[in-house]
C-alpha cells in the first residue's frame, strides 16, 4: 500500500508538470481534503497567467467536438492545453458516465494535452465544485490555456461567464430553435458566439440571425472593448477555425489588458470568494445541525410544525454551536 502524500509535497511536482502530481491534486480539491486547502492557497497565489476559456451550450451543440479539434488546433501552435469536462451526475448514484472525455479519445495520448472530468455532484450553474481550483491547477502546471466545458444540460449554466476569461457559447442548426443561445441569458454571456457544424445547409440561416440579434443589442453611440463575433465552423471539415483562433488570441488581450478586462477579473474574484464562503459555510452547517436533524425531521413528518419555523430552529441551535467561530 502506498504512503500517503502530503499536499505540499506535490505541489513541487505539479509546477513542473508532472501529470501524476496534477492529478492527485485535482482529486484531493474535488475530494474537499481539509488537508489540501494550504496547498491549494499557495496555488492560488501563482496562478492567473494562464488563459482560461469557458465553452458552453445547449446539448447537441456539439461542445466535445469542438474542444477536441480547437485543443488540437493549440497544440500546433505550440501551447500546452488543459482540458476540464464537466458532466452531469446521477440524483441517486453521484455518479457519471464522463461521457465528454470518451469524445476525446483522438487528443488524449497527447503528451502536451492534459484532460481531466468532472462530475457536477449536485452543483448547479454548470460547473463542478472544484473546477477552477483544476484551473488554478492547471495554470501552475505549464498549460497555456485551459478550456472549460460546461455540463450542458440545459439553457442555464451561466456560471462559466464569472469564471473563465473568454466565454464561448456553442450554438448549432436544427435543434429546435432558430436562435438557441438567446434563452435564459446565454446571449449576453458569449465573447465568442460559434456556431457549429457549419457544412450544414442551414448554418447560414443561424449565423445571420445570431449577428442580427447582436446588432439589435447595441446601444446607440455605445464603444465597447469588445463587440462578440459569430464565427461559423466545422469539426469535420476544419473550417472557421483558424478565424476562432484569431479571435480567441484578440479577447486574450482585452480579457488581460484593458479596463473592461480588470474589471472582469475583479467580478471573477468576487464570484471565487462567495461560492468559496458558501462551500465552508455549508460544510461547517451540515456538521453542527446533524445532531439536530433527527428529532426536526420527524417532527416535521408528524406535521407538528411547519418547515419554516424548524428550518430557524434548525439554523438558531447550529448557529449556538459556533460555526462562524472557527
Amino acid at each position: 500500500m502506498s504512503r500517503y502524500a502530503p499536499s505540499s509535497s506535490l505541489l513541487g511536482r505539479a509546477k513542473s508538470g508532472e501529470t501524476a502530481a496534477i492529478a492527485r491534486l485535482i482529486s484531493r480539491a474535488e475530494a474537499g481534503v481539509e488537508e489540501v486547502r494550504e496547498t491549494l492557497a499557495g496555488i492560488y497565489q501563482l496562478s492567473g497567467s494562464a488563459h482560461v476559456i469557458g465553452i458552453t451550450g445547449v446539448p447537441g451543440s456539439g461542445k466535445s467536438t469542438l474542444v477536441a479539434a480547437l485543443a488540437g488546433r493549440l497544440r500546433k501552435l505550440g501551447m500546452k492545453v488543459g482540458i476540464v469536462a464537466v458532466d452531469p451526475s446521477s440524483p441517486y448514484t453521484g455518479g457519471s458516465i464522463l461521457g465528454d472525455r470518451i469524445r476525446m479519445t483522438d487528443i488524449a495520448s497527447d503528451p502536451g494535452i492534459y484532460i481531466r472530468s468532472m462530475a457536477t455532484r449536485g452543483a448547479v450553474g454548470g460547473l463542478a465544485r472544484a473546477t477552477l481550483e483544476a484551473t488554478d491547477i492547471l495554470d501552475i502546471g505549464g498549460f497555456d490555456t485551459i478550456i472549460v466545458e460546461t455540463v450542458g444540460v440545459g439553457q442555464d449554466e451561466v456560471e462559466i461567464a464569472k469564471a473563465s476569461n473568454t466565454t464561448i457559447v456553442v450554438s448549432a442548426p436544427g435543434l429546435g430553435d432558430d436562435v438557441q443561445a438567446i434563452k435564459a441569458g446565454m446571449l449576453e454571456i458569449a465573447d465568442i458566439h460559434v456556431v457549429s457544424k457549419c457544412d450544414r445547409s442551414d448554418a447560414s440561416r443561424t449565423i445571420t440571425d445570431l449577428k442580427t440579434m447582436l446588432m439589435l443589442g447595441l446601444k446607440p453611440g455605445e464603444t465597447p472593448d469588445w463587440n462578440a463575433p459569430v464565427v461559423g465552423i466545422s469539426s469535420y471539415t476544419g473550417d472557421g477555425f483558424d478565424e476562432l483562433i484569431d479571435a480567441l488570441t484578440r479577447h486574450r488581450k482585452v480579457a488581460f489588458d484593458s479596463e473592461s478586462g480588470r474589471k472582469r477579473r475583479l467580478a471573477i474574484a468576487r464570484y471565487r470568494l462567495h461560492k468559496t464562503a458558501e462551500t465552508l459555510l455549508i460544510e461547517r452547517f451540515t456538521e453542527e445541525s446533524r445532531p439536530h436533524c433527527s428529532a426536526l425531521a420527524q417532527r416535521l413528518s408528524d406535521r407538528q410544525a411547519d418547515p419554516y419555523s424548524l428550518a430557524n430552529e434548525l439554523v438558531t441551535a447550529s448557529l449556538e454551536k459556533g460555526i462562524f467561530n472557527r
